[in-house]
């Protein structure tokens, strides 16, 4: 049910919690294999909660964003676990993208943004969680 009463069914399906995504660069392993398919979970306020009050974030705010990632990254590639050494062992680019995956399913709940064509002018929605060129 939403706060009016409204059941979520009714609003437009039912609520998408994980959200796949292709990482721009990937994660590189101790054996070379690089890893860029994922997904991420839906933040709770667990996970907003407990990673406030981690000593590693009184001592670093920065590390925040760390923790929030080991907790909603469901999966990454072929690795049996998503933990902060994996976190931190991503590329600034890679981050960067988690973040902003991060930002738009909990805040906006989805994966799409508003774009403009330049040679035309033509306006459509784009899904920025990756993927090859060509895919959907």
């Amino acid at each position: 049910m939403t706060a009016l009463g409204t059941p979520a069914a009714a609003t437009g399906g039912p609520l998408r919690t994980e959200y796949p995504f292709v990482l721009p660069r990937g994660f590189v392993d101790e054996h070379g294999t690089v890893h860029r398919e994922g997904s991420m979970r839906l933040a709770t306020a667990r996970d907003e909660i407990c990673t406030q009050t981690d000593a590693r974030v009184r001592q670093n705010p920065a590390y925040l964003t760390v923790l929030l990632l080991e907790r909603t990254l469901v999966r990454l590639g072929t690795l049996p676990a998503v933990d902060s050494m994996v976190v931190e062992g991503l590329f600034a680019s890679d981050l960067a993208f988690l973040q902003d995956l991060y930002r738009r399913v909990n805040q906006e709940g989805h994966t799409q943004a508003d774009v403009r064509c330049p040679g035309c002018g033509r306006d459509f929605a784009v899904d920025v969680a990756g993927g090859a060129p060509g895919e959907r």
